[in-house]
Parts: C-alpha cells; structure tokens; sequence
C-alpha cells in the first residue's frame, strides 16, 4: 500500500549508509490529544550539517548533541534526519487546523506532531520561503552571540545560508557596514539582493570591529581572522564535522588581543538564555522571514519523490546549491 493511498501511511526520507538514501513507507497513528496531523508541503535540505550526515561524517563525540528534535535512528546510519518542514494541519487543535505551519521535522510527506511545536505562519508568508525558518533561527543566535552594534563594519565570511542571513540581519543596523565575503564572484548578486555589500577575499576591507566565519573552510577562518581588527571578535558558526582544521593563532593573533568564539543553536546565546525559550526564538525567527528578498536564497524545487536520485547532486560540493526546496504533491 502506497501512502498516497492511505493517509495514515507516510513516506521519509532515511540516511541509510555512506552516501545512500531511501524512501521509507512508516504508519501513522491518529494524533494524540496534545498532537496535531501534519500535511507536508515543501522542507528544505540544509546542505552543510545534512551533507556530513549523508557520508557518514558526524564524530562519534557528537552522536547524542548533533540529534535532531524529531529525528529517528541513530548515527551514523540508518538516521531519518532533517528540521525544516511546511505544511497544513490537517486534523488535531481545532484552533490550528488548515493553518500553514513550521517545525522541526525530517522529510516526511505527513507526520505527528505536538501542537506547542508546530509555528502558525503568518497568514501573507509563502510556506516556500518558510523553510528557511530553523537557518534563520542559527543566524539569530549567532548575531545574539556576536552582538553587533549600530555603524560597526562587520564581514561575514562564507555567503552560504547561514552566512547570508547574518550579513542580512546585521545590515538592518543603523549605519552598519556590512560586507559579505566569498570565493565565488557570483553571490555579489545576492549579497545586492540582501542590501549588503560583497568582496572576495583579497579585496574585503580589514580592520573589522566584528567578523562572522561561516564559509566551513580552514581558508575561510584564516580570512576572518586577517580582516579583524585590533581586540576585534571573531565569532566561528562553521561545523567541520570529523575535519581537522588548522587555525593560525600565531603571529599577531595574541598581540592584537582578537577574540575567537564559537556560535551553535543547540543553545539560546547566554545574552538571552534566562528570557527566551526555544519556542519564542523560533517564532521570532519565522516572522523575521517576511521580507521577499530572502527568496534569493531559493533554488529551483526538487519533488520529494526524485529526491533519492537528486540528493547526491545536490549536496555535491559544487552544486551552487543555497537552499534546496523539496515539494510534496
């Protein structure tokens, strides 16, 4: 029995082995009384921590912190792993029902979940850009853990998603010189579209008073750590899996007093931990998603019945790829 044909059978999307995925069919209980049933309309896969999964590449050190909310399995393999799903409630909370929402869910044409984790979209937001929701959310704490501060120049090393939404969110500063910084020519186009400026690494202005790596690159660290300036802060929102990266803290890192510190939304940043719960930082983070610039972070959707067969191009290191939108028929 196919799920299409049966509304309490499902179809995920498994990490099944080293660059293997599967369609798994699984059976859905009615929802409990604190629980609402989810159509899935579009999720997203997140290249950077998806691709490490995907080959197999999450430390052992790190099996039970890099797990997602509603994840299943166990690391390295078989995992269904993911956290960026739309879709309609379609039974449950009557006060939810037929409203387009967010959470945290792997790929799944339909799932389960607890009515307090489920964020109403605001009603003129496209549940297509939604799915950016939990890389907005990494990119709100990361700018709480940094700080910034109006007219600072800042640069944001690394114009994936993460990166991009830094650079955004801090370009809405008053007088803030923001510059996203990457290797590629071709994301000057979107660092326009965000209303921030770009360079290339050789050409990005120094003397910084904050810069955010998060190109994942050991290359890209060294640039961030070039362009800070004196007792300036670094703030390290790359995950590098099983990599080894070598940082150069020789030469003038300790005489200019620079700062380096590390960024992951696993926790709310200490400057608003004993204020914010994870529920209010992910409804904040949806409703910073209004502004239709951010669909330059979009590429073209992928069916999620072709995604077994595209997932490998996709996650392919020099795909192109930003944020890839899976849509559900």
């Amino acid at each position: 029995m196919t799920a299409a044909a049966n509304p309490d059978v499902a179809l995920a999307l498994w990490y099944s082995g080293p660059g293997k995925v599967e369609l798994r069919q699984e059976a859905l209980a009615l929802p409990g009384a604190d629980e609402v049933r989810v159509k899935t309309l579009y999720s997203a896969i997140s290249r950077g921590t998806e691709s490490l999964v995907f080959g197999g590449r999450v430390p052992a050190s790190e099996f039970q912190r890099m797990r997602a909310p509603f994840m299943a399995g166990d690391f390295p393999f078989p995992v269904k792993y993911g956290y960026a799903a739309v879709g309609r409630i379609e039974s449950g909370s009557n006060a939810l029902r037929n409203n387009n929402v967010f959470a945290l869910y792997p790929h799944q044409t339909a799932f389960n979940i607890a009515a307090s984790a489920a964020v109403a979209l605001p009603e003129q937001m496209p549940p297509r850009r939604a799915v950016l929701a939990a890389n907005m959310e990494t990119a709100l704490n990361g700018v709480w853990d940094a700080a910034p501060g109006p007219a600072d120049r800042i640069a944001v090393i690394g114009a994936g998603v993460v990166g991009s939404l830094v650079a955004y969110l801090c370009g809405r500063l008053p007088g803030a010189d923001v510059t996203l910084v990457d290797i590629n020519p071709a994301r000057a186009e979107l660092a326009a579209n965000l209303g921030v400026n770009f360079a290339e690494p050789r050409n990005a202005k120094g003397d910084c008073d904050l810069v955010v790596h998060a190109s994942g690159s050991p290359d890209g660290l060294r640039t961030a750590l070039e362009l800070a300036g004196d007792e300036a802060t670094v703030l390290e929102m790359s995950w590098y899996g099983d990599a080894a990266v070598t940082a150069p803290l020789g030469g003038p890192f300790h005489s200019r007093r620079l700062r380096l510190i590390s960024s992951q939304v696993g926790r709310i940043a200490p400057s608003h931990r004993s204020r914010w719960t994870y529920g209010r930082r992910l409804a904040a983070a949806v409703a910073l998603l209004g502004d239709p610039r951010l669909d330059a972070l979009l590429a073209p959707e992928v069916a999620f019945g072709d995604l077994p067969q595209r997932l490998p191009g996709i996650l392919e290191a020099g795909s192109g790829i930003l944020c890839q939108p899976i849509v559900y028929s």
